[in-house]
């Protein structure tokens, strides 16, 4: 093959094939280079049917073009676009620098694609078949489209730089032999990162990743039964949303978009740990209808992320582990059935401002998250709900939350401590219900003033006594500070004294536990 540059305006390499001819025309003159036969089983790229010669174009006389190409025709503008063609040998542009457009449609690579460190204005490979893609560092002023094409053996994008839209939408992609589908970790995409109904085969790695706008996984469905994680993306940065929820399926104008009423769609799912510890998210971690398949030893991990909003909206995972220790959100959209049971859930350090419950979630159904959360007691879950209530106007609501707190830590006393415990919550609910102290009250004067007055009371004096009075003497032993003149002045024999001593006991065990009560109510004031 004659190799240089400067070509005269119709001049064309002398070892060219026909078919590398007219692609070395059609790349002048900028229009599209179709070898397709029109019949969609022999041109499905993906399918067994061969192509032969007549289809068949050198990956190297590709690179030519691409990077020491012959000028334009007279009016028009260089590119390379082809569709249903064959690309026999190594496509290897590491390094190079690619200015003509470049777009291949339903083509079929014969070996991997190499742009590591490649810089391009925009490339498209939609639909074709590709053994690997090697596009560490790679950069692109405009986008990088991948949507629909099969890759055998990965696709690795580390550290590249996409400069507007890099799109996966429906890619099949299968491991390489580290374990991993697609290794992006330090991917930068200036707007939105879009791999809907993608199927990964593998470890999705995106590690690092900055987004400008949203990353989409819509109906994307990810399996790694091989190692532990199907998506490991720490320390992700999405400005606008991530969205793992269903996608509409047969309608590419539904792309992007939330499926309506009647639409055909696909769950996003994931089989296998997912990882997003120390996120950040500028409008929300969009969850809704998503499922998860874990192992024992499997997480969905959320550890420290920040975002306004987590619409945890899937079906709550059967197996393995949720952990939001150290995650910040504003507003925490959920359901009640999207939670896992106790012991499998993990909130340690777990702060929302707001809850924006979808369907019922009652309050008795909420302490079961909680506890679902700490299999040892803990008060901070149990502090941070009943702030969140009471900040939402539900202080009857907090109250409880607080209650169920006491009754918590009361568990983890000794014997003394559990059963002051139960006094206090006998009496007056640990002061979160203090309408049962005057209840109390009105029982054990009622009871004692009935009691004595049937008592015999000799007096004390008998020159010098007030008028006997059951239910001021009654009065008097209740109210352990307060002295009515009644407890000095009268002799009581026998049982009475031991009612007696019963009813001091007691007013000072309620006066004690309205007194903790009202500490308690203090505090939180």
């Amino acid at each position: 093959m004659t190799e240089g540059t400067g070509f005269a305006a119709g001049d064309l390499p002398d070892d060219l094939t026909a078919a590398e001819a007219g692609m070395w025309q059609a790349f002048r003159n900028g229009s599209v280079y179709d070898l397709s036969s029109g019949d969609r089983v022999v041109d499905d790229p993906h399918g067994g049917h061969p192509w032969g010669p007549e289809r068949s174009v050198r990956a190297r006389v590709l690179c030519w073009l691409l990077l020491d190409g012959p000028p334009a025709l007279a009016g028009r503008v260089s590119a390379l676009k082809l569709a249903g063609v064959r690309v026999t040998g190594t496509l290897d542009l590491a390094g190079g620098s690619v200015r003509p457009y470049t777009e291949l449609r339903d083509c079929r690579f014969d070996d991997q694609v190499l742009v590591p460190e490649a810089r391009f204005s925009t490339l498209r490979l939609v639909n074709c078949s590709v053994p690997r893609l090697e596009a560490a560092r790679v950069h692109t002023e405009g986008d990088l489209h991948l949507p629909r094409c099969r890759f055998q053996n990965g696709v690795r994008l580390t550290d590249a730089r996409i400069g507007t839209d890099l799109l996966l939408n429906q890619a099949i992609v299968y491991r390489d032999r580290s374990g991993r589908s697609i290794s992006a970790d330090g991917l930068s995409v200036g707007q939105d990162l879009q791999a809907e109904l993608l199927e990964s085969h593998g470890e999705l790695r995106l590690r690092g990743a900055q987004i400008g706008v949203s990353l989409s996984l819509r109906g994307a469905r990810l399996s790694n039964p091989y190692s532990r994680l199907a998506l490991n993306a720490p320390q992700l940065s999405v400005e606008r949303t991530l969205y793992l929820t269903p996608a509409g399926v047969g309608n590419p104008l539904l792309s992007g978009t939330t499926p309506a009423r009647g639409t055909r769609i696909q769950r996003f799912e994931c089989q296998g740990g997912l990882r997003l510890d120390d996120g950040r998210f500028g409008d929300a971690v969009d969850l809704e209808r998503a499922r998860f398949t874990l192992t024992d030893d499997q997480e969905l991990s959320l550890r420290r992320v920040h975002a306004p909003e987590l619409r945890f909206l899937g079906d709550g995972p059967q197996r393995g582990k949720v952990v939001l220790s150290g995650a910040r959100i504003v507003n925490l959209v959920d359901r009640a059935g999207a939670w896992p049971g106790a012991g499998r859930l993990h909130m340690g350090g777990f702060t929302y401002e707001n809850l924006v419950p979808q369907g019922p979630f009652p309050l008795m159904r909420r302490l079961d998250w909680i506890a679902a959360a700490t299999a040892e007691y803990a008060p901070e879950p149990y502090e941070r709900l009943a702030a969140v209530l009471r900040g939402a106007g539900e202080d009857e609501d907090a109250r409880e939350v607080l209650l169920a707190k006491q009754r918590r830590r009361r568990e983890t006393l000794p014997l003394a401590g559990k059963l002051w415990g139960y006094a206090q919550d006998l009496a007056v609910a640990y002061g979160y219900r203090p309408g049962r102290a005057a209840v109390w009250m009105a029982v054990l004067w009622a009871a004692g003033t009935l009691a004595f007055s049937h008592a015999a009371h000799p007096p004390m004096n008998h020159d010098d006594h007030p008028y006997w009075s059951p239910a001021l003497f009654t009065l008097d032993l209740l109210l352990p500070v307060i002295d009515l003149g009644q407890v000095g002045e009268w002799q009581l024999r026998g049982a009475w004294q031991w009612l007696a001593a019963a009813m001091i006991l007691l007013g000072w065990i309620l006066a004690t536990t309205v007194a903790a009560g009202a500490t308690r109510l203090l505090r939180r004031g």
